[in-house]
């Protein structure tokens, strides 16, 4: 798989991307995505590593895309497919990942799961990140998977925490009373709240908190589970 397309800079000027699966010759720049998009005070040893990247490429190369632009890679998603039957008793990242290495992938589960979606901040207001989460959408139905799930981090949170629940916090990102990085993004993915996953992942800005956001597959008809 590889996409053409072009993204606008903040000049206005338009500029080729292309997205791909990544490989291991891209692993060290991958590492360096995930440095940049995430640093302190989000964890360190949370990063990707390299025995990571191999069990991602090994086990499901379609859910492993990377972006390029300039000519080097400036951005990633990666994801599994699940059966949440199987989760939905203890939904956290370590657990439902497989602490990131995916060794639980199964492919006749009916999920993909979004275990991670970044993009180094100086190419964040090109879109490249909807558009990588636009092939990951092309993928669910070339698959025919019911939908792409994924918790996504509430970065504003730990500044309204004292005020009110995190479902409060989602609530209010979704009535335009406040804006959250994160949130806000998937929301202009066309992505759905559908719930909160407390104790999620060690991150001091969202409290340990996650908001549940799903794209359901349009072309998979029937009753749903």
């Amino acid at each position: 798989m590889r996409k053409r397309l072009y993204v606008f800079r903040e000049d206005g000027k338009p500029a080729e991307a292309i997205i791909r699966r990544y490989n291991e010759e891209d692993f060290e720049a991958l590492i360096e995505v995930q440095r940049q998009s995430f640093p302190p005070p989000y964890p360190e040893e949370l990063w990707w590593n390299v025995d990571q990247l191999r069990e991602h490429i090994g086990r499901f190369p379609e859910g492993a895309l990377c972006a390029e632009m300039d000519g080097q890679i400036i951005g990633s998603m990666t994801g599994l497919i699940v059966d949440m039957a199987d989760y939905e008793h203890a939904h956290s990242w370590e657990t439902v990942t497989d602490s990131g290495y995916i060794r639980n992938h199964n492919r006749f589960g009916d999920t993909l799961y979004v275990a991670d979606i970044c993009v180094v901040p100086a190419y964040r207001k090109t879109g490249i990140g909807k558009w990588l989460m636009q092939t990951m959408y092309e993928t669910v139905v070339a698959l025919k998977l019911r939908r792409l799930l994924g918790a996504g981090r509430m970065p504003g949170y730990h500044l309204a925490a004292g005020q009110m629940t995190p479902e409060q916090y989602v609530q209010s990102v979704m009535s335009g009373e406040r804006r959250d990085p994160v949130i806000s993004f998937l929301l202009r993915c066309g992505r759905t709240p559908v719930g909160i996953a407390s104790h999620y992942l060690d991150d001091e800005e969202s409290c340990g908190n996650a908001v549940l956001m799903e794209w359901a597959n349009p072309f998979v008809y029937g009753e749903q589970p």
